[in-house]
């Protein structure tokens, strides 16, 4: 049966994360939007021949959804039935969503049932209005956004509380088994403090573009509303002032209007920051002086003080006001980490505490940001830590060679103003990305393909060092490794030419007198300090002459649509950094993006470009010349993305 009326909106730039015969993914999407919207969508990574094991699954989708999103629905991949395949995913989707709201209640709202042929990747849509519903709604009226982002944060923001608690319990010595029900029942009385009618709850703006003043408000814990269901919340208009704080609405914190397009996403969402007080003396006008309890204990105690570091990030639409959006938002948000950290404490909870710290992550096709608590206590690339970071991969459908969830890339919530775009890496005056914004190349008709991501850009006589005429490849070798380190493959200092030339004797390839000298170096040498120092190996083109490039420009194509990285091609004595390819397939005219180390003049970006040191060099111009030499043998080096999460 089908409904003209009814409506999927797909905001979500993949949906079908695999094509796997029965696999099964969640779809999410949020109280805030139209029904039937999706904004994102998790795999189902713990399951047997039975179905899935909700219990694993809730666990681990309720840290990483940020609240203000839900499970509305699942996406099984099958070539049976599709009605009855819609139907079980229906029916997973409700029972996911039971275990994640700890309720037994029936779920009474429209669930989405998608089915997907595994071999086409077509995908037909099932809606189900409520679970005692027999039948099914074919949803033909399907569209897919391609402004996600502006979808998601033009009216929304995030809410951000952060709370450092040392919580202190006492368990007798003589009954260590006694210490886990101690520390279970001191986190739930801190949770109950949550709730505390005497808890007050300072909302503020953490970060402003404008130069507005707004006051911090007050919630106290007997103003919030804990009985009302999320959707049923009447959302308030943002223009309309409320002489009643806790009827303000978020939007009250956040910036009036959004100019640019760019301004639409987690970098540059409104963040509203919530800080938790406890008013222990309440309303009394009388003054009291501290007071100290004394319990004796009547038997040999261990005193045991936990570290909970919690950091809850919440999404919101501005018109949702304060008291809700602590109570509905906020607060079950703590609740649920301060649980999640529990858990992950028990078992090291009479020896040594694991350092849980959470971390907020944008990553690609997905418009909202997760939540992911790291354990401290190890290093990044501990096979646990590695492990942890490959379930998510696997979980968010992201790629195995991007260190997308690493410490490194998360979010920084902290800075108070985030509107300033510096063109350096922190830490660094060297010119970064200069080939963005060049003019195109001429090529007509040809398919582009550049570097993904960031690279500084390295040439002769930087740093007061002299290497005219002699240390062009070590230049590009640089800009190659910034290009790792500011995707955060590795941390290492880029190296300097002395350092280059050490580990080229380290592994034997060159002998002790070569360390200090002016010798040039090529791709060989290249490919080994990479596979040294960052453990990346690399690909390697001979090419007999510049007149045979031209022939190579499908697979540099491939490599930069691929692997992304930025390409050494070097010829003779000479060495230039390769950013990307403009291919026309039909005619074979094509043009090479070249970074230019030979540049010995000062990091001014318009002088770099005007002056050809980066730019598009055609592989046969208007006067019929070619940048490349046609006599001249060269050898270019394709470094490959490590295998790594």
């Amino acid at each position: 049966m089908e409904k003209d009326n009814r409506k999927i909106r797909v905001e979500c730039r993949k949906l079908l994360i695999t094509r796997n015969e029965l696999d099964l993914q969640w779809l999410i999407g949020s109280p805030f939007f139209p029904p039937l919207t999706i904004l994102s969508t998790f795999r189902c990574i713990h399951s047997d021949p039975s179905g899935p094991d909700f219990h694993r699954e809730s666990e681990e989708i309720r840290a990483l959804l940020l609240k203000g999103f839900d499970v509305i629905g699942a996406l099984i991949v099958g070539k049976s039935d599709t009605e009855k395949t819609a139907v079980r995913a229906i029916e997973a989707a409700r029972k996911l969503r039971k275990v994640l709201s700890g309720s037994t209640n029936s779920v009474n709202e429209e669930t989405i049932g998608a089915v997907a042929d595994p071999d086409t990747g077509d995908i037909r849509f099932f809606v189900s209005e409520t679970e005692g519903s027999t039948s099914l709604e074919l949803v033909n009226s399907v569209s897919y956004d391609e402004n996600t982002e502006k979808f998601v944060w033009e009216t929304g923001c995030l809410l951000r509380c952060e709370i450092p608690i040392k919580l202190p319990f006492c368990f007798p010595v003589n009954k260590p088994a006694d210490a886990e029900n101690i520390f279970l029942r001191a986190v739930e009385a801190v949770i109950a403090k949550f709730k505390d009618p005497n808890v007050v709850y300072m909302v503020e703006a953490s970060s402003k573009a404008s130069s507005d003043v707004v006051q911090p408000v007050i919630l106290r814990g007997e103003e919030l509303d804990f009985d009302t269901a999320l959707p049923n919340i009447e959302l308030l208009d943002k223009a309309v002032h409320n002489s009643d704080q806790k009827l303000l609405p978020c939007a009250h914190f956040c910036l009036k209007n959004k100019s640019t397009p760019e301004l639409f996403s987690v970098e540059n969402a409104d963040i509203i920051q919530i800080s938790v007080l406890l008013n222990r003396s309440e309303k009394s006008p009388k003054c009291k002086a501290p007071a100290v309890e004394y319990f004796p204990a009547m038997e040999e105690t261990r005193l045991l003080i936990v570290d909970f570091n919690l950091e809850v990030l919440c999404y919101a639409v501005q018109g949702i006001p304060l008291m809700h959006a602590v109570s509905k938002l906020v607060i079950p948000g703590l609740v649920d980490q301060l649980n999640l950290m529990k858990k992950m404490t028990l078992p090291n909870l009479l020896t040594q505490h694991p350092q849980l710290h959470p971390y907020h992550f944008s990553l690609p096709g997905i418009a909202h940001p997760i939540t992911v608590a790291y354990e401290l206590n190890y290093g990044e690339t501990e096979m646990k830590q590695v492990d942890i970071r490959r379930s998510l991969h696997l979980r968010l459908g992201l790629p195995f060679d991007r260190p997308l969830i690493r410490i490194a890339n998360a979010l920084d919530l902290s800075t108070k103003d985030r509107s300033s775009n510096s063109s350096t890496r922190r830490g660094s005056s060297l010119l970064k990305d200069v080939h963005i914004g060049i003019p195109s190349s001429g090529v007509s008709g040809g398919s582009v393909s550049l570097v993904q991501g960031s690279y500084e850009y390295y040439h002769y006589l930087q740093d007061g060092f002299d290497d005219s005429g002699w240390g062009c490849a070590y230049r590009s070798l640089q800009t190659i490794i910034s290009w790792f380190r500011l995707q955060h493959y590795s941390s290492i200092d880029v190296p300097s030419h002395r350092e280059i030339q050490q580990s080229l004797v380290d592994i034997g390839d060159k002998d002790p007198s070569f360390i200090g000298s002016r010798e040039w170096i090529g791709a060989i040498e290249l490919s080994f300090v990479l596979d040294k120092l960052l453990g990346v190996s690399c690909k390697v083109i001979n090419v007999r002459s510049g007149s045979e490039l031209p022939e190579k420009c499908r697979e540099l194509a491939m490599h930069f649509e691929n692997q992304g990285t930025p390409i050494m091609i070097g010829g003779g004595v000479l060495a230039y950094t390769l950013l990307g390819v403009d291919y026309n397939e039909a005619t074979g005219d094509c043009a090479f993006l070249i970074l230019d180390p030979h540049y010995t003049g000062t990091d001014d970006p318009k002088k770099i470009v005007n002056g050809g040191w980066c730019g598009w060099k055609k592989s046969i111009d208007s006067r019929g010349k070619s940048f490349f030499l046609h006599d001249k043998f060269y050898n270019l080096l394709l470094p490959q993305r490590p295998n790594m999460v």
